[in-house]
């Protein structure tokens, strides 16, 4: 009797293994994800005062201050307030605000416009690491590579308000080159695609200095393999090793970086949406802290945090995938 086993068979207990362990990998993020808005609801009942008191007007009476806290729901546990909150969330509700306005309508206008602005800047990221990273791995231990390893270095440890106000000095208060101040239209989006270049610069800089290192270190470990040092005894010209032996065996790990690299994007992006005044969330989540708004801030970093976990997910799948196509 044969016992032989068909390539069939072999693959589906290979393609359950995945599936477990996507399957494992989502329930994980998501019960991160949830423990992470339960320390928001805290955090923001720890600080001194509340959503009554921020939002109370001047001249405004205790006794009104007690109506609306109670309206808030401010007199009941935290924990029992983040479960009312949480439990909306599958239908897409994201509660309500401290002023009375639905999340999802504060929200639904600045979000897209911080998602532009860190999608452009994670494309620019991504194209500016893998060339630097690819020229610099040409010719090891070279100039190229130790200049481009150096400013990486350098870059990675700017943080991205410096970039943004060393940006807008440059090139718009002193060459004048670009505008330093967003303008929105009737949309709430910039009005003229110029003002997204210095808020995407200030993005693209620390991050690119990251990935590079990334790419860098992932060409390296894979230029150590054994069928690199054959390509390079069978004397085969440098470029054609490194897009052809080197680098598709490094993508596993290019992509796991690249998909880090969104939530360092993404909350770079509060930063300098406020220094560009960029109609992002920056300026929506600035505010619901100063009046102490946990559905506010929650609804931003829950979306945030989906956004992010979606990415990574996503790389996790590509990863798999260039790591079947590589065995």
């Amino acid at each position: 009797m044969s016992t032989e086993t068909s390539p069939g068979s072999a693959r589906r207990p290979m393609e359950w293994t995945s599936a477990v362990r996507f399957g494992s990998t989502l329930v994980k993020r998501a019960l991160l994800l949830t423990a992470l808005l339960a320390l928001i609801f805290v955090a923001v009942d720890l600080l001194p005062g509340d959503a009554a008191g921020a939002a109370a007007e001047r001249g405004e009476s205790a006794a009104d201050t007690a109506r609306r806290r109670a309206v808030l729901g401010l007199d009941r546990p935290v924990l029992e307030r983040f479960w009312d909150w949480i439990s909306g969330l599958p239908t897409g509700d994201l509660g309500t605000s401290a002023r009375g306005v639905p999340v999802t309508e504060l929200i639904s206008g600045p979000f897209p416009n911080t998602l532009l602005l860190g999608g452009i800047a994670l494309l620019l990221t991504a194209a500016l690491a893998l060339t630097l990273g690819c020229w610099a791995a040409l010719r090891p231990g070279g100039a190229v590579d130790r200049v481009i390893s150096g400013l990486a270095t350098a870059t990675l440890a700017l943080p991205e308000f410096v970039v943004a106000v060393a940006l807008a000095a440059i090139l718009s208060l002193w060459a004048g080159w670009l505008p330093a101040v967003t303008l929105t239209d009737a949309t709430g989006s910039p009005t003229d695609w110029s003002m997204l270049v210095l808020p995407v610069l200030a993005l693209t800089v620390p991050q690119t200095g990251w990935n590079i290192r990334i790419v860098r270190a992932a060409l390296a470990d894979e230029a150590r393999e054994p069928h690199v040092e054959a390509a390079v005894l069978d004397g085969l010209a440098p470029q054609r090793i490194l897009f052809r032996h080197v680098l598709p065996g490094a993508l596993p790990a290019v992509v796991t970086g690249l998909a880090t690299s969104t939530g360092m994007l993404l909350g770079g992006a509060v930063v300098v949406e406020t220094v560009f005044n960029y109609p992002g969330v920056g300026s929506v989540l600035a505010s619901a802290v100063a009046d102490r708004d946990a559905p506010l801030i929650a609804g931003v970093a829950a979306l945030t945090g989906a956004v992010i976990t979606l990415l990574l997910l996503a790389a996790d799948l590509v990863r798999d995938a260039l790591s079947g196509v590589r065995r």
